[in-house]
């Protein structure tokens, strides 16, 4: 079976990792400043924070932003929980931003509609949480001059997006934004196993992400609240959380590094393949901003349902039979059980809804062959019934 997505390993990653097992340091060595350099590096950001996972990045950066009981974060239905999930975890509410019809990225014009009643109704949101659905950047200029009129903060969630830029700015050098959220997960760009990264410019944050990622403690004298008892004193400053990353799998992640451009490279080329080998299909891909270029970490298709006699699940289920593994990314958030606890109902974002009704993602990885990409076509041409 071809999956969705997968990892690819080196014999020089295997290498990093058996370098850090024969070192005498595991888990807070220097494999973790290394990593964070190199990605610092690459995006053009000023701070790297590497963390456990990339919810634990958009927990702690939320937090360090001010968020708290009774205030907002905002994010797009079609993404993962976790980036709506990091808002309750600080204790505050959470809404959402209907998706462009085309890209399904967080629409600026239904943000900034919904800013304006907010005002109204003094529920403004502190954070905002743009995703970077599938590896293409949100309008973030927008989004920015939104934030600077109405007074949030932003946090990008680029989990999907390591290798694409915009307005040939890198995404992750927080240019439009406070801080970035970065995913290491196997399905990734690149992978460290489990782990994720944050990105920022701005010292006091980076200073206090870093904290709370270490149970709220310091070392730094200069930022205790009592004297120093000695060179084995520390001080807990706020309740933090054990979010470390390890020198592991940072080690891995570093090395992985070296081939990001490569990735992003082969990458691009799988789906300009799948374009090509798709078009005449009764679907669609989504919409390319012309203003960026995607990380592709995912490659959707919207089945044009009024054309095809099958369902979304039977040509799902049989793409799956064919060796295919597809998979839908993502139901929307506010439809999970959870959330309708919270008053969210079908309907209120209906463009999400549209989209989660007609999308199946293909594979895409690096090591994917040309020949997959036909083999991919010939099988949805097939559960088309074509």
């Amino acid at each position: 079976m071809i999956p969705y997505g997968r990892q690819s390993i080196s014999e020089e990653d295997i290498a990093a990792v058996v370098g850090v097992l024969k070192s005498e340091f595991l888990t807070q060595g220097p494999a973790i400043p290394r990593f964070e350099k190199a990605l610092t590096d690459w995006c053009g950001a000023k701070h790297g924070i590497a963390m456990s996972n990339g919810t634990a990045t958009l927990h702690c950066a939320a937090k360090a932003m001010g968020l708290g009981h009774g205030d907002y974060l905002w994010t797009a239905p079609i993404t993962f929980v976790a980036s709506a999930n990091a808002g309750r975890y600080c204790g505050a509410k959470v809404d959402f931003v209907d998706v462009d019809p085309g890209t399904i990225l967080m629409c600026p014009e239904r943000l900034a509609e919904k800013l304006v009643t907010a005002e109204k109704e003094g529920r403004l949101p502190k954070v905002v949480v743009p995703v970077h659905f599938a590896g293409q950047s949100c309008d973030m200029p927008r989004i920015h001059a939104l934030g600077q009129k109405y007074g949030f903060r932003i946090l990008e969630d680029a989990a999907h997006a390591l290798g694409g830029s915009h307005q040939d700015e890198k995404i992750g050098n927080c240019r439009w934004s406070d801080a970035a959220s970065h995913s290491f997960h196997p399905v990734k760009i690149i992978t460290s196993g489990e782990g994720g990264m944050i990105t920022t410019n701005d010292d006091e944050l980076a200073w206090r992400i870093a904290t709370l990622r270490t149970h709220g403690i310091t070392r730094d004298a200069g930022r205790m609240v009592g004297d120093s008892h000695g060179p084995w004193y520390y001080e807990q400053l706020e309740l933090g959380f054990n979010y470390r990353m390890t020198d592991l799998q940072a080690a891995l992640g570093a090395s992985q590094m070296t081939r990001l451009e490569a990735f992003a490279k082969r990458r691009r080329e799988i789906a300009d393949m799948h374009d090509q080998a798709l078009a005449g299909l009764p679907l669609r891909p989504l919409a390319r901003d012309p203003a960026g270029i995607s990380g592709w970490h995912l490659y959707m298709i919207r089945l044009n349902l009024s054309e095809i006699r099958s369902t979304r699940r039977e040509v799902f289920e049989s793409l799956r039979a064919q060796g295919i593994g597809v998979n839908v990314h993502y139901i929307p958030v506010h439809l999970q059980p959870d959330y309708q606890k919270l008053g969210f109902q079908a309907g209120m974002f209906p463009e999400a809804e549209r989209y989660y009704q007609e999308c199946i993602t293909l594979p895409m990885f690096p090591a994917m062959r040309d020949e997959d990409v036909v083999w991919v076509k010939t099988a949805l041409t097939h559960a088309l019934n074509l």
